[in-house]
């Protein structure tokens, strides 16, 4: 099996490369590449880790032989955002990189799953849909928005709160990847009750928790290393997924499934085809049913930004594209 990582030069690409070096089952192959011309010399760094992984770098035109023969394709590549910038700032720019990137992936390894990183996620996963859609190969079940990193701090706050041991604690994030869109499903936490003060304090946390980075970091960096470690585990269940494990269950933002928006994050079954059931995420409570109701106008909005920069590209034009920025995440 392989895995191309494409974004392999930044922050998030290298340290998600070395976990996937370091943990893929033997004989996998890892690819990178980046428009970065270091990135052949990544891979060979990365080669001389001792695991029965075999990784190469690519750069420049060398992007179809990076994707050749893929079986999984992880997109982080783009401009990151510094404080006090917008996702929406990024979007023309990062657009215009998935666009082009999906395109690619979708003449040289249309059957390939895409696990989109690079933010803004809820929109940058319409505009990957729309050009597969275009490319006539389309699978919906097969490309998904990587929002595992609201997961993997929901499960790290809600133990700490808990006084629990690290990686004990399960905790379902739906909707999006955006400020409010991020709604961790506290009511859903087994054999444990939250006050409404509790619920709301732990929710606001991890929706603040890029910031929280960003702002420690001193506008100098983002969530590149906990990304990573989010991007490897979304990654380790599709490819457990892949090679037919049964019980694989992560949330992902996907088409399908979901009465709320075309888009939308929840937990689902992974197997050889990529995702194929999407499970219910359990009963809400009052203030948990408002969040969602609240979201719900952001979350299409961003999703109809995705669509339309493909499907009505005029009314981007105008637009300056701002790139040298950092993002968090």
């Amino acid at each position: 099996m392989k895995i191309t990582v494409l974004g392999a030069a930044g922050g998030i690409g290298q340290s998600v490369s070395l976990l996937l070096k370091m943990k893929l089952p033997a004989g996998f192959k890892l690819a990178l590449y980046d428009i970065a011309p270091v990135t052949p010399g990544i891979g060979v760094d990365l080669s001389h880790i001792p695991t029965d992984v075999a990784v190469k770098g690519f750069t420049g035109n060398d992007l179809p032989l990076a994707l050749e023969g893929s079986n999984v394709v992880v997109i982080c590549a783009g401009i990151a955002r510094k404080p006090g910038m917008h996702r929406s700032d990024l979007f023309k720019f990062n657009a215009g990189v998935i666009r082009d990137l999906i395109a690619t992936g979708a003449a040289i390894c249309p059957n390939a799953c895409f696990c989109i990183i690079t933010n803004p996620v809820n929109s940058m996963v319409p505009v990957a849909a729309e050009v597969l859609k275009k490319a006539g190969v389309y699978n919906p079940q097969k490309l998904f928005g990587v929002t595992m990193l609201d997961v993997i701090r929901a499960e790290t706050f809600v133990a700490k709160f808990l006084d629990r041991a690290a990686g004990t604690i399960r905790v379902n994030v739906i909707g999006g990847h955006s400020g409010q869109t991020i709604l961790p499903v506290m009511s859903q936490v087994g054999g444990f009750e939250f006050t409404d003060e509790e619920a709301a304090a732990l929710v606001r946390h991890i929706q603040d928790a890029g910031t929280e980075v960003v702002d420690a970091k001193a506008g100098n960096g983002s969530a590149t290393l906990a990304m990573a470690a989010a991007g490897y585990r979304f990654i380790n269940a599709v490819v457990r997924g892949l090679m037919d494990e049964e019980n694989v269950i992560e949330c992902a933002y996907v088409e399908g499934g979901s009465q709320h928006s075309r888009f939308f994050s929840q937990p689902m079954r992974l197997g050889k085809e990529g995702w194929y059931k999407v499970l219910p995420y359990g009963p809400l409570t009052q203030a948990e049913k408002a969040s969602l109701e609240a979201m719900l106008p952001t979350l299409r909005d961003e999703i109809r930004m995705g669509e339309d920069f493909i499907l009505k590209p005029e009314l981007f034009q105008d637009q300056p594209a701002e790139a040298g920025k950092a993002e968090k995440k």
